[in-house]
């Protein structure tokens, strides 16, 4: 009888994000594959979960998933957790999630902590149709995508690091428009948790002179309707 991938999403946060049933599906795991066995090691300690655990990250996923699937189909239960949030968004996890599809081995999702979320539905602007992006494009065809995103009517969710997010905020200026209206969160279920909502011009202005730290989501205002209609 062959096994089970469980994807088990894990808090960004405040611990007590996690589920019972998350717990309990890494407590009977015969392995947990970690991003980081030593970020993941403190929250199992903290849980008190002692199941096998090695790293699964995006350097090795590609030579490990074939072999990771074989295991399922032999009988093993197996768990996989990121450093924070659910694995396959921004995370490692893809991979693993396809060759278990592609070979026939059950693939699970335990429903859970992700940033974007709770972000999009505090910062104030639509939250009915959405595009999350994820990470910008680093260099190469950044500026494209961000043009292609200033066209789009839905809500715009983004990952940023906080070094970056004062450049990134010039960036969605220039083509977005400084009107348009933003949020930047940072620290999801954190402890310094928090919110600064206005247009992408007065962003940029309290950015450049207040350098965050932590994990950033920016959340910006879809196209609006009556720029479309002045436009035709």
């Amino acid at each position: 009888m062959s096994g089970k991938l469980y994807i088990v999403p894990t808090p960004v946060g405040n611990l007590d994000d996690m589920t019972f049933r998350a717990v309990e599906v890494l407590r009977t795991a015969d392995l947990i594959l970690a991003e980081d066995t030593r970020t993941s090691g403190v929250l199992l300690k903290h849980f008190g979960i002692s199941a096998p655990m090695r790293s699964h990250h995006k350097f090795n996923e590609h030579e490990e998933a074939p072999k990771i699937a074989e295991r399922i189909l032999g009988g093993e239960n197996i768990a996989l957790v990121s450093d924070a949030g659910t694995p396959g968004i921004s995370d490692p996890g893809f991979m693993l999630s396809r060759e278990c599809r592609r070979l026939g081995a059950e693939v699970e999702c335990l429903p859970g902590a992700t940033a974007f979320v709770p972000a999009l539905v505090a910062s104030g602007l639509p939250c009915d149709r959405f595009v999350f992006e994820g990470f910008l494009p680093p260099k190469k065809g950044r500026s494209t995508r961000l043009s292609i995103l200033s066209q789009d009517d839905r809500t715009v969710v983004i990952y940023e690091s906080s070094k970056r997010l004062p450049r990134t905020l010039r960036q969605l200026a220039e083509s977005f428009g400084e009107d348009r209206e933003a949020c930047v969160c940072r620290e999801i279920s954190k402890l310094h948790e928090t919110y600064h909502r206005g247009t992408l011009g007065e962003l940029v202005k309290y950015f450049e002179t207040n350098q965050p730290k932590g994990e950033i989501v920016i959340v910006i205002e879809g196209r609006a309707k009556k720029v479309r209609d002045s436009e035709n």
